[in-house]
């Protein structure tokens, strides 16, 4: 999922640590969430929004990925197809 969090950051001068503070979780998380290594919960997605001042529309991009998505592998395993 592509992010607009890195952009948002520096508009409000802020560093990853002290946007990590703010969200209450470490620089490493904003981090790896920021480089999309890593998929945040709603609840710290939501958390990345309010500090921003943004709807999460707005800093996570829900476009169409080329991977299937999480939800579709579940289906198709459970129904035995590949």
């Amino acid at each position: 999922m592509k992010n607009r969090i890195k952009e948002l950051r520096e508009q409000k001068g802020l560093t990853q640590e002290q946007l990590g503070e703010l969200i209450g979780t470490s620089r490493q998380a904003v981090n790896a969430i920021e480089t999309e290594k890593f998929e945040p919960s709603i609840w710290i997605a939501y958390d990345i929004a309010q500090a921003f001042g943004c709807a999460i529309e707005e800093v996570f991009l829900f476009e169409e990925s080329t991977k299937k998505s999480r939800s579709e592998r579940s289906r198709r395993d459970h129904n035995g197809n590949s």
